[in-house]
């Protein structure tokens, strides 16, 4: 039995923090593409990705603002069907058009070019709960991850999170990312809500985008993950702020509880995968991704 997991390499980079998914006006967004980057920047993030509905935003429209430190990702939010992010999208895809064949050009830009990745927007939006349901989220093949928290869905129908959507993908197998990301329209109330936070090897677009498609990075809304390390089927999870660590396995199943800002278990010899959540004071939380089970 082994470990099949994306944080192999945690030496010789650096662990930077970010949003993928930001409106501006340039959309249906609040605030101009300039305030939007300078509230980010503000907030203490180091990468960026503004993601307005069927605009994409490119590397060289990037050049006309002022990036105040931030490593600005080109890419765009896809509707007309379950909200797809392309992220280092390197040209803009039509929405009018089955959502697999959207993954299916997102998959072949990817192999042509070096670039760019699909993610499935707000899973659980809506007063059913189901923009994108587990059926289609089965069906989908070609993403690299769902959002499994998305903050503006607080003040909509349905649920910022989608984490039981994600057991389910995991559950069968499927490599799966799970992203936290901000939505944010209507200004700097939307903006630090949820972060992805990435160890990356070269402090650049390419070196962001290649850390999130490979799935070395960490969801949160407030907890800091400090270390993880790994010694053959054995796992060890420190965070701060974390007031509770609860280890998971398929499907959903909690299989450790700590009160503490740390956890070490082994991995269940039976299990499919494990994944751990890190609970700090109020909602704040941070999920690691997923540990395969071989």
């Amino acid at each position: 039995m082994k470990l099949t997991h994306p944080y192999l390499n945690l030496t010789g980079g650096e662990w930077l923090k970010g949003n993928l998914h930001a409106h501006t006006t340039r959309s249906d967004g609040h605030d101009e593409p300039q305030t939007v980057i300078e509230t980010y920047a503000g907030l203490g993030h180091d990468f960026l990705m503004l993601s307005d509905h069927e605009v994409l935003t490119t590397a060289t429209q990037y050049r006309q603002w002022k990036r105040h430190g931030l490593i600005l990702i080109p890419g765009v939010e896809i509707a007309g069907g379950p909200h797809l992010l392309h992220v280092d999208g390197p040209c803009a895809i039509s929405p009018a058009q089955p959502r697999q064949q959207i993954l299916n050009r997102i998959g072949r830009l990817a192999e042509t070019r070096g670039r760019g990745f699909a993610i499935v927007n707000h899973p659980s939006w809506g007063a059913d709960f189901n923009h994108a349901s587990i059926t289609q989220l089965r069906e989908w093949v070609g993403y690299a991850g769902i959002e499994i928290f998305n903050g503006v869905i607080h003040r909509h129908n349905g649920s910022p999170y989608a984490l039981d959507k994600w057991d389910m993908l995991l559950g069968m197998g499927r490599q799966v990312w799970g992203f936290a990301n901000d939505d944010s329209h209507a200004g700097a109330s939307d903006c630090g809500l949820g972060w992805n936070v990435a160890y990356v090897h070269k402090r650049s677009v390419r070196g962001v985008v290649e850390a999130l498609r490979e799935g070395r990075f960490y969801a949160s809304t407030g907890v800091t993950i400090r270390s993880i390390q790994v010694a053959g089927t054995r796992v060890r999870v420190e965070a701060d702020q974390a007031e509770c660590i609860a280890a998971y396995r398929d499907v959903g199943r909690r299989f450790a509880t700590v009160d503490r800002d740390w956890i070490e278990v082994e991995a269940p010899a039976d299990a499919r995968y494990i994944r751990f959540e890190c609970w700090g004071r109020g909602e704040t939380r941070a999920w690691t991704q997923p540990f395969f089970v071989q």
